[in-house]
């Protein structure tokens, strides 16, 4: 099965320059926990809700910060053509939630998360990839990024 199968086609794209509460009302709205960030047509970072909590709140930044502030430029992402199964594996070993998902021109074409995996195919790629999220360690942090199959 290709990641185009089972991917969210629907993804609301945060600017840099948008404020975090900005950022903050499209997660509450789209019922999400991260938005990519683009610039001139472009993925250039993705921000969480934890980015929020962490990068910004926790370090008694205001609701006025932009999203370039707090963002992970490191993105990692997948290709819609790409095995579904090989890229859970990958979301586990990397320690990743959700990835924005490309075209083969590197367009955002949509975002892939371990809901849509597992909505439907059961729980063996999706098993694979949260027992490697939720593993500790790993390289995520707090301050840092996130890995996955491809990095920008």
């Amino acid at each position: 099965m290709k990641v185009s199968e089972k991917m969210t086609r629907t993804v609301r794209i945060a600017s840099p320059d948008d404020t975090i509460q900005h950022a903050a009302s499209a997660m509450a709205e789209s019922d999400a926990g991260a938005l990519p960030v683009g610039k001139d047509d472009r993925l250039v970072g993705m921000v969480t809700d934890r980015d929020i909590a962490v990068r910004a709140v926790a370090q008694g930044k205001g609701v006025d910060t932009r999203v370039s502030e707090v963002m992970t430029q490191d993105i990692k992402y997948c290709f819609e053509d790409d095995d579904l199964d090989q890229v859970a594996s990958n979301m586990g070993q990397q320690q990743v939630r959700r990835l924005p998902v490309m075209n083969r021109e590197k367009r955002l074409v949509g975002i892939l998360s371990l809901g849509d995996i597992a909505f439907g195919e059961g729980p063996q790629p999706a098993g694979e990839a949260l027992s490697g999220v939720s593993r500790p360690g790993g390289a995520r942090s707090q301050t840092g990024g996130t890995g996955s199959a491809h990095s920008r």
